[in-house]
């Protein structure tokens, strides 16, 4: 399945709002891990997109980038290199996020290819990431070429509140 990617400025998150909510809400109801927990409604779904990442957007600092299928948001991914001085060499990987419907077509792969690529053009050298130890996502960062740096236990709620669950900590050399 084709997917367009392209980045999303402050007027596309405004305008594709809802489709920003909903493929957020979509992921942590399925159990992603990506700093929610149940319930979350449409109104905090989509507050994540106007207060967190349209700002660091607009002040040129990260990059949303966002696949679309059929004309319709099916995943996002978003570039953090807000760092310090000591630090312009590297940027974090953020929020890789492909709606239930559109899962195993390789966008996840996709959008992390197309970000490796923006963030080499900054340019900065080193990427780095956190996901939930056991995820389904860690294979596919294994397969980029990710190192594990280690993990933390006891990190993080579950989505569904019942547990701590661990982190593993990942980075990238480009």
């Amino acid at each position: 399945m084709p997917a367009l990617l392209r980045s999303f400025t402050p007027a596309d998150i405004h305008a594709r709002l809802p489709e920003l909510g909903a493929l957020l809400q979509d992921c942590v109801r399925d159990g992603a891990s990506i700093g929610f927990v149940l319930p979350f409604d449409v109104a905090a779904s989509q507050a994540f997109w106007t207060d967190n990442v349209l700002p660091a957007v607009a002040r040129g600092v990260r990059l949303l980038l966002v696949a679309e299928v059929d004309g319709r948001v099916a995943g996002a991914v978003q570039l953090d290199w807000d760092t310090n001085p000591n630090q312009a060499h590297r940027a974090e990987v953020r929020k890789l996020l492909v709606a239930p419907a559109y899962r195993r077509l390789g966008l996840a792969r996709q959008l992390m290819l197309a970000l490796e690529e923006q963030a080499r053009l900054l340019p900065r050298s080193l990427l780095t990431l956190d996901t939930r130890s056991g995820d389904h996502a860690e294979p596919l960062y294994l397969s980029l070429g990710y190192v594990v740096a280690g993990s933390i236990p006891a990190y993080a709620l579950a989505p569904a509140g019942d547990r701590l669950d661990a982190t593993t900590i990942l980075y990238k050399q480009l």
